[in-house]
């Protein structure tokens, strides 16, 4: 029986991919703040220790697969707990968990990794992306102090700069990973019918922004819709795909941007 590992699993993306992979007969280690297998905090570095620690102990040091969705919106305050979780909580999880990854290659096996980062890890680029030094250099106070300085801008800041420098983090690691027979790749979802979008739809700041941002396909997507991707990244049709990140936004990064890509 394949064993994954999920971030985010009681709810949204991470709760459709738990059930989709659990439907195709893997055991599924569940990450998140509360109904999971595994409750952890990853907003802090103590929480984020002991989501891998735990999950080390409840796949006995081998996992097949690793899915990262746990992730806070541009919404949440303080705005410093977005770029946390989004950023830090996803790197630290995919080094603290790539051992057992790589045990499982090193016994035969074709493990994987997904991370779902977002359409906006496209809106800017690294060398704009203010979070960059701060978050590549693991330094959380630096973090904190950029965002205190973009004001109310802080939570858009937090969220695509969080969401850039994660896919960024995907594609540094190609080398490191493929050396460990890991396969890596990120996932970069639109507006999804999931509770991180419902809490930005109610807020007052952000709420009008979201409902104005229309995809060429009119409608938002469907939480299975990422989940069917990610399973797909997971198996064995992927087995060539390794350190890309695949839009699946409807067609509004090429709406956008049709001649950046």
């Amino acid at each position: 029986m394949p064993v994954t590992a999920i971030s985010g699993a009681a709810s949204g993306i991470g709760a459709a991919t738990a059930a989709m992979l659990e439907a195709a007969g893997h055991r599924v280690i569940g990450i998140d703040l509360r109904a999971s297998t595994i409750s952890a905090d990853l907003s802090t570095a103590a929480g984020r220790a002991h989501a891998v620690a735990a999950t080390l102990d409840a796949c006995g040091g081998a996992l097949d697969s690793l899915v990262l969705c746990a992730g806070l919106g541009s919404d949440f305050t303080p705005a410093t707990k977005i770029a946390s979780v989004n950023y830090f909580g996803a790197v630290d999880l995919l080094d603290g968990l790539l051992p057992a990854l790589s045990a499982r290659a090193a016994s035969g096996g074709r493990p994987a990794a997904v991370v779902v980062s977002s359409v906006a890890s496209t809106q800017i680029t690294w060398e704009k992306n203010p979070l960059a030094a701060a978050l590549s250099a693991h330094d959380e106070e630096a973090v904190a102090a950029t965002l205190a300085a973009l004001g109310d801008r802080a939570g858009h800041g937090a969220y695509a700069g969080s969401k850039n420098a994660l896919t960024v983090a995907v594609r540094q690691r190609v080398k490191q990973w493929a050396d460990a027979g890991v396969r890596l790749n990120a996932v970069a979802p639109g507006a999804v019918e999931t509770p991180l979008l419902q809490r930005g739809l109610d807020d007052p700041r952000f709420g009008q922004l979201i409902r104005d941002f229309v995809a060429p396909i009119p409608r938002r997507a469907a939480p299975g819709e990422i989940a069917g991707l990610i399973g797909f990244l997971l198996g064995e049709q992927a087995a060539y795909i390794h350190g890309a990140q695949l839009v699946i936004d409807g067609g509004i990064d090429a709406l956008a941007r049709p001649t950046a890509f």
